[in-house]
């Protein structure tokens, strides 16, 4: 099975957890994921199973779409409900918060919680912030693409979110708290989406022996070159498909940029490409 599969995991469980059962249940030799869910999150994980775990890096700069449930008038140490409460303050009302959304649309600097994964010299920041330790993070360059206010039923306010790779939801309901004179922190959690990929196709890793995904049919899995509708399509002659199957560069007539999928003329997929307009070099060949 050299294919996707897309996973609705379960709060209570981490990203490798679910990868390792869908491993189990399938009976892949291989298996990866293309982004990492923390365990209090539920949602859209999609997990990479044999030749498909080459698509992984391709995968990683997708824009990520979540709903969240904020806990208003309470700030937490984790940013969210884990985590002890260390400060309170009066709930804001609606119009406070629209305001201060406002101010985190577009292309802003964020700096990455205490508790997160990220390394410093080598140590998750987690690691140390349980020790009681912390550090100085820089900030970082991210990118919001819609922030909406859902819901609003005090203490609560559901938020929709659309943003780009390396965004802490966590970080964001922290800001948005403060913004808007008052706290917040996330009470729950759910990515709704990965590029063109939805959560309502996604099966639950219990569901998979079934062989049926909640949509009906197999929704929840892709082949690779479907798992890749959303590059560009490269179609080679035969000179061309017989260098690119060698790994070497070569030159096209139709400009074409960024990564692209590289496909013979018989409609076979040979890989992934890397095109600076007329040139492109091979980035990943598939053994299909």
């Amino acid at each position: 099975m050299n294919s996707i599969m897309l996973i609705d995991k379960p709060e209570g469980i981490t990203s490798q957890d679910a990868v390792t059962l869908v491993k189990r249940r399938t009976g892949a030799k291989k298996a990866g994921h293309t982004g990492t869910l923390d365990p209090i999150a539920t949602g859209l994980l999609i997990v990479c199973l044999n030749e498909a775990t080459k698509l992984s890096r391709f995968m990683l700069d997708l824009p990520k779409s979540y709903y969240t449930v904020l806990k208003l008038g309470e700030r937490t140490d984790t940013y969210d409900a884990e985590g002890k409460i260390i400060a309170t303050a009066e709930i804001p009302g609606r119009e406070k918060i629209e305001q201060a959304l406002g101010a985190f649309r577009g292309k802003i600097k964020q700096v990455p919680p205490m508790f997160s994964a990220l390394k410093i010299a080598g140590t998750p920041l987690y690691k140390l912030a349980r020790k009681g330790v912390e550090v100085e993070r820089e900030p970082r360059d991210i990118e919001i693409y819609s922030l909406e206010l859902a819901d609003y039923n005090p203490p609560y306010a559901g938020l929709s979110i659309k943003c780009s790779r390396g965004a802490y939801v966590r970080s964001l309901a922290d800001d948005i708290g403060i913004a808007a004179g008052s706290f917040a922190h996330i009470k729950a959690l759910r990515r709704t989406g990965i590029g063109p990929f939805n959560v309502e196709n996604a099966i639950s890793p219990d569901g998979i022996e079934k062989g049926f995904s909640p949509a009906g049919g197999r929704a929840h899995i892709l082949n690779i070159d479907s798992a890749l509708s959303f590059m560009e399509e490269l179609e080679l002659d035969q000179i061309n498909a017989a260098r690119a199957r060698n790994g070497a560069p070569f030159k096209v007539a139709r400009p074409a940029y960024g990564f692209v999928r590289l496909k013979a003329r018989d409609g076979a997929l040979v890989g992934i490409g890397e095109a600076r307009g007329t040139m492109v070099r091979v980035e990943r060949l598939f053994n299909l």
